[in-house]
């Protein structure tokens, strides 16, 4: 095993220290110090960066002024134990691509986990692709990056060394990195962009740019910042350098644990953080304080204070509880909601307690938010009091319902031979021959099933939909006598079973007009109006709910004033001209919700003129497979950032316009590319399949139900806050 750089250090002093005790001479402080070696790593198999020069200048520089010897070199050879054993940390600097070999890599993922230091520099995360322990090594793959812009950081650690020079934000320019991954969940995080303050950021407002972790014995740390020769001149973004090589040479001791779950989706109990990690504030510092949790406190509190903490969701908060010491003029702790002018969702006196090492626990109920906490501080003259550890208890979602104001759009029209429709359908889509080869960009974890398949493909369907929080699928109907209808029975009993209702999309099926229209929700109410599952909305009246597909199609919808008493029937725009007869408005498109055009007018008028409005979000639509040569736009799915953001949009009052209901586009469209059913995360291979992974940072076959769990997350948010 290695030996650690800091008992190295312990030992140098110890030597001095005898040193001292046996000669009047005082040894210096370099001489007391302990010289080590780093290795500078800069070969490139893809894109070179024309800092590469800067950098290694500079790390030479820091070297010179820091007491540590630089080795720079494009050679992979110098990557075997017996080499890599001289040196105490390797940087990568900018590396691209393929740079290794396999016993160069084992060489190196030896020397780490043995307990010497990595070092990532903005590209390392692009590179050795085809060895997936580096990925665990470097914390996150890079993905995409829009323009080199000025951006802010949000420090999210003042004590680590690479980031304890900084302010809460920093504002400069760089190449900002899109992650294939959210690391938070493994590493340790210091700096997240504001993806609010530049353009291109596809991590859904979760953003790490730089980071640390612990590697087995060793140490790993990765900053995205230093695309631009400019980088390596700014002293601030030297001296984060200098931390991080410090850090990974064990030169200097840090707390790199995980900073935890990038999914602020709590569980049953509560979320716990120590005050001083704000990750960003106003008038507020560190506090020493040997009574406290982990030996600090968040101190120096004057009135209009406050600290805000971007990793920890108020959602669901029901109660506050804090740690507070005071030998100064108390005053008031307010838990506020998405900034420090938030929404007041709770208040708590915090009194005096006799000394500022003297500590009591306060507490106060909550109205549940929906942004991030913040803590805002009122109260006298002079210093106020101290907070140490706090806790948001949660109250968990019930899951023994799923919610009716989540819809997804369902479709029962896939067969194969063995099934009642006695040969390939749908799953043919584009010239494809299945099993092996199907008319989508996914491939289902069921694979090609049949939607006669009840007590099979369809049950699981159901327990799924019951995973994913929605209470109400929303079934693709053909019209009377249609393959769809003929399944509708099997599909309802099914739905039953799981506690799941159904409404119904009504399809532009040949002939289809106003009237019929009418005519199909007697007979669907006659036919299947009794069933359990049948849905009806015990917000409006009881009343069941239709979908009219492309119903732009028909320019006279007032045969609809038939059904208005006994139906919501929705139209697929959000043109407010186009609504008369109709009892609400959707979108569908899948591609929309990521900027949620004319969502807002169209929320505000049904909320005006009491209509229902249901706007669709997707994961992304890709149909390449299933329409060869098409020209339309399609949406990728950015590992999950871009059903965040359709999200994001249809919640934020500002651009969703309040929904009644939210509909997801979709279950099991897979021609469409836009399905949240679990895809094969090994599909057959030679088609070209993409997967899930990655998405929300998951892999393999964690990752194939990745876009349930975040619908179930997301109908958590909707719930609370129309709660």
């Amino acid at each position: 095993m290695r030996r650690s750089r800091i008992r190295r250090l312990a030992c140098a002093a110890a030597l001095a220290l005898g040193a001292a005790l046996l000669s009047p001479a005082v040894p210096s402080a370099a001489a007391a110090a302990d010289p080590y070696q780093v290795l500078v790593f800069s070969k490139t198999s893809g894109f070179r960066h024309d800092s590469i020069p800067a950098g290694i200048s500079a790390i030479q520089q820091l070297g010179e002024a820091h007491d540590f010897a630089v080795t720079a070199t494009e050679d992979a050879t110098a990557f075997t134990s017996q080499n890599l054993a001289a040196y105490e940390a390797v940087v990568f600097l900018s590396t691209t691509g393929d740079v290794l070999n396999g016993s160069q890599q084992d060489a190196l993922k030896g020397y780490v986990d043995g307990g010497g230091g990595f070092v990532g520099v903005h590209a390392a995360a692009d590179t050795e692709y085809d060895w997936p322990e580096y990925e665990d090594l470097v914390g996150a793959w890079f993905r995409s990056h829009p323009a080199i812009q000025e951006a802010r950081l949000t420090t999210e650690d003042h004590v680590h060394p690479a980031t304890a020079h900084l302010d809460d934000t920093w504002t400069r320019t760089d190449e900002w990195y899109n992650y294939r991954s959210n690391p938070r969940a493994d590493v340790h995080v210091l700096q997240s962009l504001d993806e609010s303050s530049y353009s291109g950021g596809e991590m859904a407002g979760d953003h790490p740019i730089t980071w640390c972790h612990e590697q087995q014995d060793g140490r790993s740390f990765y900053t995205g910042l230093g695309h631009t020769i400019e980088s390596f001149a700014d002293p601030d973004f030297r001296q984060l350098l200098l931390g991080g090589i410090q850090y990974a040479a064990g030169a200097v001791e840090a707390d790199c644990s995980s900073t935890g779950d990038p999914d602020p989706d709590p569980g049953p109990g509560g979320d716990s953080a120590e005050a001083e990690a704000y990750t960003s504030s106003s008038g507020v510092q560190t506090a020493p304080h040997a009574a406290a949790s982990g030996g600090a406190t968040l101190g120096y509190i004057d009135d209009g204070d406050w600290a805000g903490y971007a990793s920890l969701d108020t959602a669901g908060a029901t109660t506050f509880t804090a740690r507070v010491s005071s030998a100064g003029a108390g005053g008031t702790i307010e838990v506020r909601d998405g900034s420090a002018t938030g929404r007041l969702l709770g208040s708590v006196d915090a009194t005096p307690t006799g000394g500022w090492d003297t500590f009591t626990e306060v507490t106060t109920p909550l109205t549940a938010g929906t942004g991030p906490l913040f803590l805002r501080f009122t109260g006298g003259a002079g210093a106020l009091f101290d907070v140490d550890r706090f806790t948001l208890t949660r109250v968990p979602a019930a899951e023994d319902e799923g919610s009716s104001d989540v819809h997804l759009f369902y479709y029962p029209w896939y067969g194969t031979p063995e099934g009642p429709a006695g040969s390939w359908r749908h799953w043919q889509q584009g010239g494809h021959t299945p099993p092996a080869s199907v008319g989508a960009d996914l491939y289902p974890k069921l694979g090609p099933y049949d939607s006669g398949d009840i007590a099979g493909a369809v049950d699981q369907h159901m327990e799924w939909v019951r995973r994913s929080g929605a209470g109400v699928i929303v079934s693709s109907w053909w019209g009377q006598g249609s393959y769809e209808d003929g399944l509708a029975a099997g599909l309802l009993d099914a739905a039953a079973r799981h506690g799941i209702e159904v409404a119904w999309h009504i399809e532009p099926y040949t002939g289809r007009t106003a009237a019929s229209v009418v005519d199909d929700i007697a007979y669907l109410e006659a036919k299947f109006g009794d069933h359990p599952a049948f849905y009806r909305d015990a917000a409006h009246g009881d009343r069941n709910a239709y979908y009219v597909f492309e119903s732009l199609r028909i320019q006279d919808w007032s045969a609809l004033d038939a059904v208005k008493d006994t139906a919501i029937v929705l139209a697929q725009t959000t043109d407010t001209g186009k609504v008369a007869h109709f009892g609400g408005l959707y979108t569908y498109d899948g591609i929309a919700g990521a900027t949620a055009p004319g969502w807002k007018n169209a929320g505000d008028y049904a909320k005006a003129n009491g209509l229902v409005w249901a706007p669709s979000v997707a994961p992304g639509y890709i149909d390449d497979r299933a329409v060869p040569g098409n020209t339309t736009p399609t949406l990728g799915r950015a590992d999950g950032a871009s059903y965040d953001r359709q999200w994001n949009n249809a919640l934020d009052p500002a651009s969703g316009g309040d929904p009644t209901w939210v509909s997801v586009t979709s279950f099991n469209e897979w021609h469409e590319g836009s399905s949240i059913e679990p895809a094969a995360s090994d599909p057959p291979p030679g088609h070209g399949y993409e997967t899930f992974e990655g998405a929300y940072g998951r892999t393999g076959a964690a990752a194939e139900t990745a876009y349930l769990d975040r619908t179930a997350y997301w109908t958590d948010r909707f719930e609370e806050r129309r709660g």
